[in-house]
């Protein structure tokens, strides 16, 4: 083992180190070992499922232009193989003629292992020219800059291939998965007379399908399209399937079978509804009457005072229940579920509208009936207090009946002369209190 010593370039001048036999040695041993890695990763490149499938498929957009440009890198990894696998061949040749190489072999070994030693022809549609410039034919390599070279064709065409394997694992499986489920989706909105063209949700399963046959052509022709890599990975298939059009019409598509799933939900339990629906109407009918009767009886009982009109039936809530009543008959569930919400509400508000104007129109009677409580109680109140026989009081109280029972009855008079009575009992009870006609007007 000598020394090592500078060797010269093709020009005679030093070039670097001679190395030694023990250098070359090892050089060649950790070359073998690098040709024996890049031949395990070529082979198994060559069998990828990923790569056979894209060699068969009918390829568009980016993974056209992709697959294009790993199918030429592919071509150059080869050729750079072969060159290398080759020089290394004829520098293991040299290094086996002597078991104790001279000098001079030692200098070519050198140069063998360290100089850009191998030319790499590229392959045709490697290098195309631009702007009018010649292709660049051929390059010349160091075997360390080979290995190097070889490693980035590699990561690019694995990458290329190894994403496009990862969306057509993930999304057409899933994207057939959610094809049934709309198929079912269909089925049911059939069922429930949901049709384009005469509900929204028909309308919307018909863009989903059209969304979806339109998704699963553009993964399989362009799978890189929907593909997302993750931020700052230069590792090859760094990154995940992009999910999102897919997302999108999953949720759609739950969105419309929870609305049909309404639908039918209506189908079941129309009848009770519709049922309930009628009872609510005859309810505000029914109290609509009986306001009707009792502004009759305010006007003719009760004076100088202001009854409110009473309005007529709600025959256009009967009308549209009637149309509700038909969509029923005739299987029209996608528009017999809005009309049944609508008339549901508006059902309870003429029912409430109903029971109020009934209570404006019965007021007066309600103060008539309140004043004739009071005085009745305020006359129990004078007996228990000895007054039931005092004349003055005995005279206010028929007043305030006689104004109180007659028809048709002044409420405020009433009222004024029930206040009257009960202000002469109350101060009549009062501790030191004493009744005096004269302090309530006398007899009147």
């Amino acid at each position: 083992m000598g020394v090592a010593e500078p060797f010269p370039d093709s020009a005679g001048a030093p070039q670097g180190r001679v190395m030694d036999r023990d250098g070359v040695d090892r050089a060649l041993s950790r070359l073998d070992a690098e040709h024996e890695a890049v031949e395990t990763s070529l082979l198994a490149l060559q069998d990828h499922a990923g790569r056979r499938l894209l060699e068969g498929a009918e390829l568009s957009g980016t993974t056209e232009e992709r697959w294009a440009a790993a199918e030429r890198s592919i071509a150059l990894l080869w050729s750079c193989f072969d060159a290398y696998a080759a020089a290394l061949a004829r520098i293991r040749e040299l290094r086996a003629r002597r078991r104790w190489p001279s000098r001079e072999d030692l200098a070519e070994l050198t140069e063998r292992l360290q100089g850009r030693s191998v030319t790499v022809a590229a392959p045709p549609a490697a290098h195309p020219g631009s702007g009018g410039a010649p292709a660049r034919l051929a390059e010349a390599f160091t075997l360390e800059e080979l290995v190097s070279r070889m490693n980035d064709l590699y990561a690019a065409s694995l990458d290329t291939i190894i994403t496009a394997d990862a969306v057509w694992s993930a999304l057409p499986a899933r994207i057939d998965l959610l094809g049934a489920e709309l198929r079912r989706t269909r089925s049911l909105a059939h069922s429930a007379g949901v049709r384009p063209g005469e509900h929204p949700a028909g309308d919307e399963l018909d863009s989903l399908t059209r969304e979806l046959a339109d998704l699963r052509a553009q993964v399989l022709t362009d799978p890189l399209r929907f593909w997302q890599a993750a931020p700052g990975s230069s590792a090859p298939g760094g990154g995940r399937p992009d999910t999102r059009r897919y997302d999108r019409a999953a949720r759609d598509l739950e969105d419309v079978r929870r609305e049909i799933e309404a639908v039918l939900q209506v189908r079941q339990d129309a009848e009770e509804r519709l049922l309930r629906l009628r009872d609510v109407l005859s309810r505000a009918d029914r109290t609509l009457a009986e306001a009707r009767t009792a502004r009759g009886e305010v006007l003719a009982k009760i004076a100088s005072c202001e009854v409110p009109a009473v309005g007529g039936p709600p025959t256009a809530l009967q009308e549209r229940l009637a149309l509700a009543a038909d969509h029923r008959r005739h299987s029209r569930w996608h528009r017999l579920s809005p009309l049944l919400e609508s008339l549901e509400r508006e059902a309870e508000d003429e029912l409430h509208r109903a029971r109020e104007s009934l209570g404006a129109v019965t007021a007066p009677l309600a103060v008539r009936a309140e004043l004739r409580g009071r005085l009745d109680a305020y006359r129990a109140k004078a007996a228990r207090q000895g007054l039931a026989e005092d004349p003055v009081l005995a005279g206010w109280y028929d007043t305030a009946r006689r104004m109180l029972w007659s028809a048709p009855c002044d409420l405020r008079a009433a009222e004024q002369a029930v206040l009257r009575y009960q202000d002469a009992v109350a101060g009549a009870g009062a501790p030191g209190g004493g009744f005096r006609a004269e302090d309530h007007g006398g007899n009147g």
